[in-house]
């Protein structure tokens, strides 16, 4: 999952970004709302972290233009106002939570779980498909009893192409997610990456689950256990 972070306190946004980085997430980072409305327009985000005070462009007037251009995406909003009607005010410009400050990280991580899984894009809390269960608040991946362990960008892939599991996922859309903006989108790190994760998830038993559509990208789709696809 791919989140922007817009705070004009370098400090602040740079200790949330680093936090939501360890939790396994990709993350960029704007400190002002003219950023904040250019990075959603070239990139596709899961959930923006939003300041509602913020220079050049009101947080409010960010949200707003997030709304209108992306319904989908998660809008988390920070906001040192603590009156209700400034609140309502936020919620009413498209914000699906707000957390007032300070905040502890924990208390922030768990609403972007929530507001995550409110969201048109993560359709359940825990993924399945056949014996392999992913669980996104542990970041723990099992394959029948076997736990396996992956890296966060492994993580990352397999928690993508299970939430879209049976639609063809690209390599570009892959890199729009699961990378952040210094991603290099000529390199071989998806394949890199893939290849990685299949040995893994071949060696625990669940065999050719990630399929590779030849000139368009990487497929997950549901079948009977005792089932393999063989095309790679």
């Amino acid at each position: 999952m791919r989140i922007l972070v817009v705070e004009d306190e370098q400090a602040m946004a740079d200790a949330i970004a680093l936090g939501l980085t360890r939790s396994g997430y990709a993350v960029d980072t704007v400190y002002d709302g003219e950023e904040a409305i250019e990075s959603v327009s070239e990139n596709d985000y899961d959930l923006v972290v939003l300041d509602l005070n913020l220079p050049k462009v009101d947080g409010i007037d960010v949200c707003r233009f997030i709304r209108s251009t992306n319904a989908a995406t998660g809008i988390l909003m920070l906001t040192a106002r603590s009156t209700t009607e400034e609140r309502v005010f936020g919620l009413n410009a498209g914000a699906d939570d707000y957390l007032i400050k300070p905040f502890h990280f924990t208390e922030l991580l768990a609403r972007v779980h929530a507001v995550l899984r409110r969201s048109s894009i993560v359709r359940q809390v825990i993924l399945k498909c056949g014996r392999l269960t992913l669980d996104p608040n542990n970041m723990q991946v099992t394959y029948g009893d076997e736990l396996l362990s992956l890296t966060t960008k492994e993580f990352g892939i397999l928690e993508y192409l299970l939430i879209n599991k049976d639609r063809i996922v690209s390599q570009e859309e892959l890199l729009e997610h699961i990378w952040d903006n210094n991603a290099d989108m000529f390199t071989q790190t998806v394949k890199v990456h893939i290849n990685n994760l299949r040995k893994k998830l071949d060696s625990a038993g669940a065999v050719n689950l990630i399929q590779t559509i030849k000139n368009k990208g990487y497929l997950i789709k549901e079948v009977p256990d005792e089932e393999t696809q063989t095309d790679r």
